[in-house]
């Protein structure tokens, strides 16, 4: 399968343009989606260009089935603060969105350019990045997944590269200045717990999370070119009081502190189909709202002023 998932009929049966104010036809055909600051992934032209990159075989589940997650501490502990209710236990992982990947990579990597990982998971983002036509090298602790990876990449004859190590060995692994953008999605603190790894920072305090989590944005940071963007996907969580702990704010602080700057702060509006379902009990019984967006937080290394040189008119036909 060529690089060319979309041709120009697909895009514009994808999002329904005929439907559209003419503004809102020319944004989808120059930029994918219009370039708002709510990415609304619950619409239809969204579900079905996703459904268009789960058509190809990636199978980013594989490698981070129940078993890999301390799932029933996970699920006391929601049970708990009333996120969760009955016996049973979840059997399904969270899957990023290659839609995410697709846009973020179009819009905020150079062509062909190298994307750094420091928060690999599942096969997902690196098999977007090849079928682009990027280069991408991910990092994730478990070896179990990095394989469970290769073997899906293998079979939709990609290469992506992943490295089984902990992303605080960054450095011995990318030279500095030879990423073209760092595009992640770290553990949202404990949320979800992936290894009994003592180096995987959903095992940690919030304490030492945040201690670990600057170390490798500073790693990030130096593998970055100048004039480059830096693009994390995140969301808060509560804490056992239930109160907000907000890695927005954490991710913000720790690119502040290696010289890069909140450039675009994007919501992602995320699906309503379970969320209609946990949210009765946390309102009724703890005044607790139910979340139903993400954040994309985009930072930028170096002048402003070069974007326009660096980054040249997008093109959707690759």
């Amino acid at each position: 399968m060529d690089n060319k998932l979309f041709s120009k009929p697909e895009q514009l049966n994808l999002f329904g343009e005929t439907e559209q104010e003419s503004i809102e036809k020319s944004l989808f055909d120059r930029f994918i989606i219009p370039p708002f600051s709510i990415f609304d992934s619950r619409q239809g032209y969204w579900q079905n260009r996703k459904k268009v990159w789960l058509s190809i075989g990636i199978k980013s589940e594989i490698g981070r089935d129940s078993k890999c997650y301390h799932i029933k501490d996970w699920a006391d502990k929601k049970r708990e603060t009333g996120e969760l209710s009955g016996s049973k236990l979840p059997s399904d992982v969270s899957v990023f969105d290659p839609v995410v990947c697709e846009i973020a990579y179009k819009w905020f990597n150079t062509r062909g350019g190298l994307i750094i990982d420091p928060f690999a998971g599942g096969s997902v983002r690196g098999v977007v990045a090849k079928k682009l036509g990027f280069d991408y090298i991910g990092f994730d602790l478990r070896q179990e997944q990095v394989d469970a990876n290769y073997e899906n990449a293998k079979e939709l004859n990609v290469d992506p590269k992943w490295i089984c190590d902990d992303s605080t060995n960054l450095d011995k692994y990318v030279p500095n200045e030879s990423a073209d953008m760092i595009f992640t999605c770290p553990p949202y603190y404990d949320l979800e717990i992936y290894s009994d790894d003592p180096n995987d920072l959903s095992t940690m305090e919030y304490e030492q999370f945040d201690i670990a989590y600057q170390k490798i944005i500073e790693k990030c940071a130096k593998a970055l070119k100048p004039n480059r963007f830096a693009v994390f996907v995140v969301g808060d969580v509560r804490d056992k009081d239930g109160f907000m702990v907000s890695l927005r704010a954490t991710t913000i602080k720790c690119f502040e502190k290696v010289g890069m700057r909140l450039y675009n702060d994007i919501v992602l509006a995320t699906s309503l189909a379970s969320a209609s379902i946990r949210a009765g009990t946390p309102m009724s019984v703890n005044r607790k709202i139910t979340k139903v967006h993400q954040y994309i937080l985009v930072f930028y290394k170096g002048d402003t002023k070069t974007i326009k040189d660096n980054y040249k008119e997008l093109d959707l036909d690759y």
